[in-house]
């Protein structure tokens, strides 16, 4: 299998992270990035953060995608970071990717000196040494995409998460991933709706793979998600949070878009 097919369109989002692994093994000797998570703030729970009654919204911030294009060029994320966790958002998550996405750890530095809620640092990471890399950066959690990494990458990022005291985000679209996630011990896991092949979005993954879940698990259900029917939908099936960007970014005025999307004090589960 090839890259092209095993990938879909992570391919050149993971080809580009490699080299950013690359340059950040060249900038950094033995011990400087355990040092620099070492000073960073301590982490804040952010499955912790989605604990509770109803369904808690991870809200996204994001200056464009490789489906969608541009969202929010002109994003400033400490004032959108600021608005959004005001406005109900449990936690949130920020895009450090450079090329496609826009963003950067500084982006993700800027949201977590500002922000009194947990912070995702959203992001392909391919190694070990990038989950120090945004501990670093102050992040309070990682994504770990599981068709990106090798299961003994995926153990050897979640262990470090673990080590640093993060949580990691383990992200799956399909029931061999899943069964993956378990057989690693996660306890946090995303069910991304988007095909990354065929780039469409269907809610029915999350209704699908949930069932499937690690027993004990915090589900996220991610993508595709606009409307009080839809989180209302994921509740149904068991979701524990939902993380909502593009539907965020694209409105005149996010904050109030996530008002409405939680009016009524949110969906039960």
């Amino acid at each position: 299998m090839d890259a092209s097919t095993r990938y879909g369109v992570l391919g050149p989002l993971l080809a580009t992270s490699r080299e950013r692994l690359d340059d950040l093994r060249r900038r950094h000797g033995p011990g400087r990035l355990e040092q620099l998570a070492a000073d960073a703030p301590a982490p804040r729970g952010f499955r912790q953060a989605l604990a509770g009654p109803g369904l808690a919204v991870v809200a996204e911030l994001k200056r464009s995608s490789p489906s969608a294009g541009p969202l929010r060029p002109g994003l400033d994320p400490c004032e959108l970071a600021v608005e959004l966790a005001g406005s109900g958002a449990a936690a949130l998550s920020v895009l450090t990717e450079p090329v496609q996405f826009g963003g950067s750890l500084e982006d993700l530095r800027s949201v977590r000196s500002v922000s009194n809620v947990p912070v995702l640092r959203k992001d392909f990471l391919v190694g070990p040494e990038q989950v120090l890399e945004a501990r670093a950066a102050g992040a309070d959690a990682v994504l770990l995409i599981v068709r990106a990494l090798e299961p003994e990458t995926l153990l050897a990022c979640l262990q470090m998460a673990r080590d640093l005291g993060m949580d990691a985000l383990v992200e799956v679209h399909d029931e061999p991933e899943m069964l993956l996630a378990g057989s690693v011990g996660a306890d946090l896991v995303g069910i991304n709706n988007r095909d990354l092949d065929r780039l469409t979005v269907d809610l029915r993954v999350t209704e699908q793979l949930a069932r499937l879940a690690p027993p004990g698990a915090t589900l996220i259900s991610e993508s595709g998600i606009s409307s009080q029917s839809d989180l209302a939908r994921l509740a149904q099936c068991g979701a524990d949070a939902v993380l909502v960007g593009e539907t965020l970014m694209r409105a005149p005025d996010p904050a109030a878009r996530l008002r409405e999307l939680l009016a009524a004090g949110g969906v039960a589960r």
